[in-house]
């Protein structure tokens, strides 16, 4: 029987956690790590205690701002970032996982708050249309390790 290697289990972990969001246009699952530890978890959608959009407002999804981007919607990644800082937990040379490549207010984020490296599964880009990945661009020029992850996940849901 071959084991999989952590990376397989925190994408995983990631794609399942995606399944959780209320957000009508994507779901996104990010898992924050230490020395193969699982910090903290997190996925896209509104503040606890808000509107879960997908029940509120099932044809249209959350308010939209001036950029075209969800009112309510907090990102997977600030998501779990929050979380474990929240509850004291060290981030500090952190590896985090992401099912889409963070914008660049996460990257600033991200860089912030110490994380080393980021491992996504799609891009951003890609997803909104854009020239290139600036969230990605940044973390790179401020020496965070970015990796794209390079294998296949089955999943069912097509918002991910």
């Amino acid at each position: 029987m071959s084991r999989p290697n952590f990376d397989d289990i925190f994408m995983e972990l990631a794609v399942n956690l995606a399944k959780r969001s209320h957000c009508i246009k994507k779901h996104v699952g990010a898992v924050l790590t230490k020395d193969t530890r699982i910090i903290s978890i997190g996925y896209n959608g509104p503040p606890a205690g808000t509107h879960n959009c997908d029940e509120e407002f099932p044809d249209t999804g959350c308010a939209r701002d001036s950029k075209g981007s969800c009112t309510l919607a907090i990102h997977a990644e600030q998501n779990a970032i929050l979380y474990a800082v929240k509850n004291n937990a060290s981030v500090d040379g952190s590896t985090l996982y992401v099912t889409l490549a963070p914008c660049l207010a996460c990257a600033r984020i991200i860089y912030s708050i110490g994380i080393v490296k980021v491992i996504y599964m799609y891009s951003y880009a890609e997803y909104k249309g854009l020239p290139h990945d600036e969230g990605l661009a940044f973390l790179e020029k401020f020496g965070v390790e970015v990796v794209k992850y390079g294998k296949e996940i089955q999943f069912d849901d097509p918002l991910i």
